[in-house]
């Protein structure tokens, strides 16, 4: 069988691990972005046959030019599926994304690679190349989007005399200072014309269609990689407003620009909440009760600080009945010292949980995007991982102090290992008692 864990069988050391492992892939099955893709779209006959919700919709494609443009994270693994789906009905495309981790060969979409999670020069000269293939777009013509985590730093477009490294260093400030990211998001709206709405205003008058992934709290889609097929309600008056919250004064170069506000861009737009963290969510609890267990799904936007979360979700499961899984989401903080090693938010909540797991409990916390800010995914946490550490003289509180808890899971050996995942919807937290 093959596993998107690469390392499933040597983390399967018993019959609870083996289980929240199956669970974790049910969630990854789910969200695989390829995948759901091929579930959605079909093409019968002259129509494209567009599946969500329990419903179908259909749209001509007699006499059709059909583009695929994909945005962030996700966008390699759709372009390969949409040049399945389409075949020779699809004229062209691109595909801007952060990486090419699986040396996906695409053959009449173009890929364009940038940075991530800061904008750079190779970001706006791909964005460049997305906009003029948007803009070529004429009434009869239809693009297919997909939108994921990651387009807001792809999508730079800033107005002169502002560079990208006048919005890198802004982005920096707010990142700092603690911005959410809506707040972040609402700034960088506003110096960009590739977003907030500035794909659809590029595309228009061409219809699209925007299958949107989301990786934000709440999946307003307005926020999501920074809205760029939809209409903005944010305005250049509010990105100021987060800019003065955070008393942050706009640097020399900074010029705020309005967004897209013409509600002609989007009558030919349909935007289409694609994929969440409810879908993985929903996926593992089936899971959960295909194999006896009795399946919750809790908060799917868990915040607050990594460590102290992960102790908090692993003492909840104390008071549980056995074969209980509780399921969460979200996307948790690591404040860092001025000293810290490596690490992610999963392997930090997943270390900070180490102290409150009680035998014949887990906790496995990993990044739908199978990448912990290290070529982790995420980690274990059970008595198993606590003999490990004790095996190899490992202090956890000690680890967590100092933010290493790369290093921690590198040495124990109960660090999940994917890869690229095809997908990006939050960070995903299972706990289990047998």
């Amino acid at each position: 069988m093959t596993h998107v864990i690469r390392n499933f069988d040597a983390l399967a050391e018993d019959a609870l691990r083996e289980d929240a492992l199956a669970l974790a892939e049910a969630g990854y099955a789910a969200i695989h972005v390829g995948d759901a893709l091929a579930r959605t779209l079909r093409v019968e006959g002259e129509e494209l046959v567009v599946s969500t919700g329990g419903t179908e919709t259909r749209r001509p494609l007699r006499g059709r030019r059909v583009f695929f443009v994909g945005i962030g994270k996700c966008a390699l693994v759709a372009a390969e599926s949409a040049e399945r789906i389409f075949d020779d009905r699809l004229t062209g495309g691109i595909a801007l994304d952060v990486a090419n981790p699986s040396a996906i060969a695409l053959k009449k979409i173009e890929l364009a690679l940038g940075t991530h999670p800061l904008p750079s020069d190779e970001n706006a000269a791909a964005t460049a190349r997305v906009m003029r293939l948007l803009d070529s777009c004429a009434e009869g013509d239809l693009v297919v989007m997909l939108v994921s985590g990651g387009g807001s730093t792809l999508l730079a477009a800033p107005e002169a005399p502002m560079t990208v490294a006048d919005e890198r260093a802004l982005f920096e400030l707010l990142t700092d200072a603690g911005a959410t990211i809506e707040e972040l998001n609402t700034v960088r709206k506003h110096t960009s014309r590739a977003r907030g709405g500035g794909l659809a205003r590029a595309a228009f008058p061409a219809e699209v269609i925007a299958f949107i992934v989301s990786d934000v709290p709440g999946n307003d889609i307005e926020f999501i990689s920074s809205g760029p097929t939809v209409r903005d309600d944010t305005t250049v008056a509010d990105a100021q407003a987060v800019l003065a919250r955070y008393a942050i004064e706009a640097l020399p170069g900074t010029t705020l620009i309005e967004t897209a506000k013409g509600t002609e861009y989007f009558e030919r737009v349909t935007n289409i909440l694609f994929l969440t963290n409810r879908d993985a969510l929903a996926a593992m609890r089936d899971e959960a009760a295909r194999r006896g267990y009795a399946a919750a799904i809790g908060d799917d936007a868990i915040s607050g600080e990594a460590s102290s979360e992960g102790r908090a979700l692993a003492a909840a499961l104390h008071d549980a009945p056995g074969k209980t899984v509780r399921l969460y989401a979200g996307e948790t903080t690591v404040t860092l010292g001025d000293a810290h090693g490596n690490g992610g938010r999963n392997q930090e909540l997943a270390l900070g949980a180490l102290a409150e797991v009680r035998p014949g409990e887990l906790l496995l916390a990993f990044a739908s995007d199978g990448r912990d800010n290290t070529d982790h995914a995420g980690a274990i946490a059970d008595a198993l991982t606590r003999s490990h550490a004790d095996a190899h003289g490992l202090d956890a509180r000690e680890y967590v102090a100092q933010h290493r808890s790369y290093d921690f899971f590198t040495t124990t050996g109960d660090a999940l290992k994917t890869g690229y995942t095809g997908s990006n919807v939050s960070d995903i937290i299972i706990t289990i008692k047998e």
